[in-house]
């Protein structure tokens, strides 16, 4: 008879750099790390999404999919079927000035439930379906096949109810969301899902759940390292680092410590993304001050040109009169490219991808000619400088914009995305559509290293070969190690 597999946590630490990392744990600030290291496979360049933001990264993780297949294009994105922008919390001040209702309501419904396609199952409908029993903490994907309704009586549903949370959402079997969503009482708070709270109540419920066993697959949320390292910059992430720490160590600690812990656990730490910081802010709706550019709350929508949405090193813009296309995206273009902190313009013709930069031009497409790290395949023609590629012996490679190629046609192939990407210069973010930024402190969002290679710590759970991890690996590796086969959904 097979023996039944581990249990198996899957903790994902936002903005989680390798460097800093290694700092907290030689600073003895993350045992419960060091430990997982010690005893696991470590991968320091594990690659994000491009845009390499949260609500891409998550998606991707969840569903084992870029954003070409699970439709979630960014933090901010233009919504060509209903004529809006979505915003799902780039900042409070920009999550205002769509409407908080509205915004949340994006965030906390229509993510899940209407725009992530329904093409691609997540990691938590697969194994519900498979008769696994699934938990999360409070994580943007969350999708499975259980219904639950807004959480029992307590000031937090009040609240909640004031902003307009009645509905009832489909999750994993127990399901915790910021206080709005609770599949039973554990007697642990988050206030809503306020920074500084949220690695807590996961570190609460994730001890829940292990003292009374109520999972075999876990997604352990700790988000809070990222808020810090936005504020003071990725430097200072040894002090957030050490507050996740303490999250995992919790969860060991109710089942006796890491090692009796890790007896019936298996264990994936991972990063989202990365940061880097930032210096200097750019406002891309100024930059194109002559245009009629559609804002939040726009009295005159219809007569709009162009949407800009920012979403902290990353932006996307969509052209709005479809009569004028041929005109104003070439223009739309050579804007961009006189915008200081602008690196990289990414657009598509003629089923092609076409990158601009300061380097020269190139374009690319699937073809066969060249390999990439991914094996992936590949024509290129055009200026290899533009995305810093190293072409020899049939293999395309590239150490500054890692598996390039592969991330950008992703990006472009999903059906939310605009007619033009963007990528910020290293030092540089795009201010927000409620006027904020990060400069002093930390972001992310671009095509760069910098930005995407992120952490993968593997413990218990035995990894394939790969020559290059990305965050659509994952999930696969979830589903081997429940031994649950992926269904082909290619044709989604």
């Amino acid at each position: 008879m097979a023996t039944a597999p581990k249990k198996l946590v899957l903790a994902v630490i936002d903005s989680l750099k390798p460097d800093l990392l290694d700092l907290a744990i030689a600073e003895g600030r993350a045992p419960a790390l060091a430990t997982l290291r010690e005893r696991g496979m470590y991968i320091r360049d594990c690659l994000s999404t491009f845009p390499s933001v949260t609500p891409v990264a998550s998606a991707a993780i969840a569903t084992g999919a870029g954003p070409g297949e699970h439709h979630i294009p960014s933090m901010n994105w233009y919504h060509r079927g209903e004529e809006r922008y979505v915003e799902y919390g780039s900042s409070f001040p920009a999550t205002r000035a769509f409407g908080v209702v509205r915004s949340l309501y994006d965030t906390v419904y229509n993510m899940n439930l209407a725009h992530l396609s329904r093409a691609r199952q997540t990691v938590f409908e697969r194994l519900d379906d498979a008769g696994f029993r699934t938990a999360c903490t409070t994580y943007l994907i969350y999708r499975g096949r259980t219904r639950h309704d807004p959480s029992g009586a307590s000031v937090y549903r009040r609240i909640g109810e004031a902003l307009q949370f009645h509905h009832p959402v489909y999750g994993a079997r127990e399901l915790f969301y910021a206080d709005l969503f609770d599949s039973r009482n554990t007697g642990c708070t988050s206030a809503l899902g306020l920074p500084g709270q949220r690695d807590r109540h996961t570190g609460c419920v994730g001890a829940y759940l292990v003292e009374h066993d109520l999972f075999d697959f876990l997604l352990f949320s700790l988000p809070d390292n990222d808020t810090h390292s936005h504020k003071v910059g990725p430097e200072g992430q040894v002090r957030s680092i050490g507050e996740a720490d303490r999250a995992l160590e919790r969860i060991m600690h109710v089942a006796g410590g890491a090692d009796a812990f890790l007896e019936d656990h298996a264990v994936i730490v991972m990063s989202d993304h990365s940061q880097t910081k930032v210096e200097e802010r750019v406002n891309l709706a100024e930059a194109f001050g002559s245009w009629r550019v559609l804002t939040p709350g726009d009295p005159a929508p219809t007569e709009a040109e162009l949407a800009v949405c920012p979403a902290a090193r990353s932006a996307m813009l969509y052209v709005l009169e479809e009569s004028r296309r041929g005109e104003l995206l070439p223009r739309a273009l050579e804007v961009l490219r006189e915008v200081e902190g602008v690196d990289l313009v990414i657009t598509r013709v003629n089923g092609r991808a076409r990158v601009l930069s300061e380097r020269g031009e190139l374009r690319f497409g699937p073809g066969e000619e060249l390999r990439d790290r991914r094996a992936q395949a590949w024509s290129v023609e055009g200026d290899l400088g533009a995305l810093r590629l190293d072409v020899r012996e049939g293999r395309v490679t590239s150490d500054v914009y890692p598996d390039a190629l592969g991330r950008l046609w992703s990006a472009l192939e999903c059906p939310h995305s605009g007619d033009v990407l963007v990528s910020a210069s290293p030092g540089f973010e795009f201010v927000d559509w409620g006027g904020a930024d990060h400069v002093g402190g930390g972001s992310h969002g671009s095509l760069h290293r910098d930005d995407s290679e992120g952490v993968l710590l593997i413990c218990g759970v035995e990894a394939p070969e790969r020559e290059q991890w990305a965050l659509a690996d994952v999930a696969p590796m979830v589903l081997d190690h429940f031994r649950v086969p992926l269904p082909d959904e290619r044709g989604g």
